[in-house]
């Protein structure tokens, strides 16, 4: 796992499917609350003035120099759940985020949402 300093370090940087196509460029990181480690980025995709917020897994991602490259294809990455360039990841919405790429989803046992923008 990319610890959460390093990755915050590579805002604006190109993310990359895994054949090396571009995606977009990262925009912010979410973290795990439990846990406080990073679980998703949220990459820039679209046409100008047409821009949305993409989720795409960070685990198993690689930094190289001026991108990060993510193990999905850009397809599934720019078909994911997404949101408006100022909004925020609504917590009704991460079932949905969790489950386009296969990923088991439970709320804390307090009921607290799983993701925070960090």
């Amino acid at each position: 796992m990319i610890a959460s300093a390093d990755i915050r370090e590579w805002r604006g940087q190109s993310v990359v499917d895994e054949k090396g196509h571009r995606i977009g460029a990262l925009e912010a990181v979410y973290v795990e609350t439990a846990s406080d480690e990073p679980f998703f980025a949220t990459v820039t995709v679209g046409l100008p003035f047409q821009h949305r917020l993409v989720f795409v897994p960070i685990d198993g991602a690689v930094v190289g120099p001026g991108y990060v490259k993510v193990p999905f294809p850009k397809g599934q990455v720019k078909q994911a759940p997404s949101i408006g360039t100022d909004d925020v990841l609504p917590a009704e919405d991460e079932p949905a985020v969790f489950a386009h790429y296969a990923l088991d989803y439970a709320v804390g046992s307090g009921g607290e949402r799983r993701l925070a923008r960090r």
